[in-house]
């Protein structure tokens, strides 16, 4: 199994970036998958995550500026609208991959991909 990030740079506050995230090396099973983000010195922390049959969730710091959409089963698409220098971090995807009516899974993690907002 594997995640390969792509997107992110460098972007003026007020800007926007775009993230996806492709799974690799399933075949019968679903992925929940999202993002999280990690500023140098913090922890790593949820931004987004959106369900197999759909549905996001979000951190309230990123509610109603960023949207995360699946283009398919095994892509998903993160679009940060109105950044902030706050922003700032390495962006990491994440997956749970289950047997489908299982909520039993294992997670997995992408590269990560900087994310840079300047003021």
């Amino acid at each position: 199994v594997q995640l390969q990030a792509s997107g992110g740079g460098l972007a003026q506050a007020g800007g926007s970036l775009r993230l996806s995230c492709t799974l690799s090396g399933i075949v019968k099973d679903v992925a929940d998958m999202g993002w999280f983000r990690q500023a140098p010195g913090k922890e790593r922390d949820l931004v987004a995550n959106i369900g197999y049959g759909g549905g996001a969730t979000y951190a309230d710091s990123v509610k109603g500026r960023f949207t995360l959409s699946r283009d398919n089963s095994k892509t998903i698409s993160l679009q940060m609208n109105s950044l902030r220098p706050n922003d700032t971090a390495v962006y990491y995807c994440r997956a749970r991959v289950r047997p489908i009516g299982s909520n039993v899974g294992t997670f997995y993690w992408g590269q990560g991909t900087q994310v840079t907002v300047s003021s």
